[in-house]
């Protein structure tokens, strides 16, 4: 359920753009379902919610609009990849600078990014765009300089009644109190993970790229069991920190995650064969699973 999904996020939102950007959250009766993962959804709106904050400098208005849509094949050409049918719209609109007509072609690219050094890697919108395309949908940005950017997102509908309305019960899933590190230079995923996995009981330290990691390492006095690192990030790798912490924290167990594996794989030294890996994006589940598996290992097999 697309609409209940992003309300469930309006407190998590309303904390993540600030008190100066007024947040705006509409949904139109009986929206229908579709089919995508919803903590990956969430991870789309979020990582939108973010780059309109970061639009919004001197504050704003952020509108998420949730609605039924059927294209027909006379509209068809008014959205690009679509075909005709049913489909939920998501709309996110924001009041912000916006983005060059130069610029806008480009943003669903991996690794494009105006953001200064240091700011962000450009995945972000590329992992957005990824998750969107999995899941048989379609997104496309508007945007007009001093005006205000929006993104349209479109999923096919699902109207068949499910054949089994009783709940599955949820799978349990094993937590601990051991101590991660946690470095992911985008918010978005850098706050969905860190939810994930105190959830699980877990205590975690965060930093936003590898320097800061390296000094937040330095500063904890305590054990810390587990680095979860992006692969690739401004500045310094997700694999030369784990070289560097190795020096500081000996026995450290380390869990790369990238939603580039196969490009990555070989090049830029990011990831090898038998390197403990997690795809983005990922499930709660598959995080919270990987992260005891992980720390459960012995330790000549932590690597793997």
């Amino acid at each position: 359920d697309p609409a209940a999904t992003v309300a469930n996020m309006v407190r998590m939102l309303r904390r993540v753009i600030g008190e100066d950007i007024e947040l705006v959250v509409r949904a139109e009766p009986d929206v229908a379902r579709v089919r995508v993962d919803p903590s990956q959804l969430e991870q789309v709106v979020l990582n939108l919610a973010v780059n309109a904050r970061d639009a919004m400098d001197r504050g704003g208005r952020l509108t998420i609009e949730t609605r039924n849509l059927t294209i027909s094949a006379a509209d068809a050409a008014d959205y690009p990849g679509a075909a005709p049918g049913d489909y939920v719209a998501i709309r996110v609109h924001d009041t912000g600078a916006g983005i060059p007509p130069d610029v806008l072609p480009h943003i669903f690219e991996p690794f494009f990014t105006t953001k200064d050094r240091g700011k962000g890697t450009g995945l972000g919108l590329a992992t957005v765009y990824g998750i969107i395309s999995q899941s048989g949908g379609h997104i496309h940005a508007d945007s007009t300089l001093g005006v205000g950017t929006s993104f349209r997102i479109l999923l096919p509908a699902i109207r068949e009644t499910p054949p089994d309305e009783t709940p599955a019960a949820p799978k349990r899933l094993s937590g601990g109190a051991e101590t991660v590190l946690l470095v992911e230079d985008e918010p978005s995923v850098r706050s969905l993970a860190r939810r994930v996995l105190e959830r699980q009981g877990y205590t975690v330290l965060e930093a936003a790229d590898g320097e800061a990691a390296i000094g937040v390492a330095a500063q904890h006095r305590d054990r810390i069991d587990l680095l979860l690192t992006d692969v690739v990030m401004p500045r310094m790798s997700g694999r030369t920190l784990a070289g560097h912490l190795a020096e500081l924290r000996p026995g450290l167990r380390v869990l790369f995650m990238s939603g580039y594996a196969d490009e990555l794989r070989g090049r830029r030294g990011a990831v090898d064969e038998g390197i403990a890996f997690l795809q983005k994006p990922f499930t709660p589940e598959d995080l919270a699973t990987r992260v005891r598996a992980l720390l459960d290992a012995p330790v000549a097999d932590a690597a793997g």
